[in-house]
């Protein structure tokens, strides 16, 4: 029988320094993860998962293992419906006040072109971000990218418009479902033109005249989607980033609204 070796728990030491540390624990982890699918019910994925919890002033430091030994217990779990689940069994375990946890992963929906209605996949940069304290604070989001016509430049220029690649960022806390894929659709109907991962040359016709017929500024965008989500009764608090990959300044363009 082999002895029993005594490991020290130099974590669980207690600190004098009466230092609260907001938030401690471990980030990057890649996990495969199961979300809701609008059209496929469930899409299987990896994940980036950041997770954390307060950490009191007296202890010295937390059991990093423990958050990735939670995690564990909800891989086969639709995990945006288990996260206040998740957050208090890491609260438990780590005997913390507060626990938080971001989530971010590619989202894949299938596109059809436009004219030849082609169809290919396009991946979406998704993300969840959730807290556990006294209650639970929970927003979902959504970066999507769409083509933006210079609305100055068109009115200027006598041969055509610049545009570029924009990318926007949108999160939203609600109080009914939203489907990933509709912040999405907000998001490509309200730029200049749809982004696509294939297209025929008839296809690319139609998005470059599409664009030209539909010009807008990051703060089109932002005051164009800010309206279409104050309409929306099941969304409770959102905030819209816009950011232009400028193809004739050496710099973006962007615009926020928080609400």
């Amino acid at each position: 029988m082999t002895p029993k070796i005594h490991i020290p728990d130099i974590q669980n030491q207690k600190d004098h320094r009466k230092i609260t540390i907001d938030k401690v624990g471990v980030k990057s982890i890649k996990y495969p993860i199961i979300v809701s699918d609008r059209r496929n019910e469930i899409q299987h994925t990896v994940a980036d998962i950041n997770f954390y919890v307060e950490l009191p002033h007296s202890e010295r430091g937390t059991h990093m293992s423990r958050f990735v030994e939670v995690l564990n217990h909800y891989h086969q779990e639709d995990i945006i419906n288990n996260l206040d689940k998740l957050l208090s069994e890491i609260k438990k375990s780590l005997k913390a006040d507060a626990a938080y946890i971001e989530i971010s992963f590619d989202y894949f929906i299938l596109k059809q072109a436009p004219v030849s209605k082609i169809s290919s996949y396009l991946n979406y940069k998704c993300f969840f971000k959730a807290s556990l304290s006294s209650g639970f604070d929970f927003w979902i989001g959504v970066k999507v990218p769409v083509t933006s016509l210079c609305p100055c430049s068109k009115e200027i220029s006598q041969y055509g418009a610049h545009n570029q690649r924009s990318e926007v960022t949108l999160a939203v806390q609600y109080k009914d479902f939203i489907w990933l894929e509709e912040l999405i659709g907000l998001i490509e109907e309200t730029g200049s033109s749809e982004v696509y991962s294939l297209l025929k040359r008839e296809d690319e016709k139609y998005v470059t005249e599409q664009a030209y017929n539909n010009p807008m500024f990051v703060e089109d965008i932002v005051r164009e989607l800010t309206v279409k989500l104050s309409n929306d009764k099941r969304i409770l608090h959102f905030e819209i980033e816009s950011e232009n990959f400028e193809s004739i300044h050496n710099h973006n363009a962007y615009a926020c609204k928080r609400i």
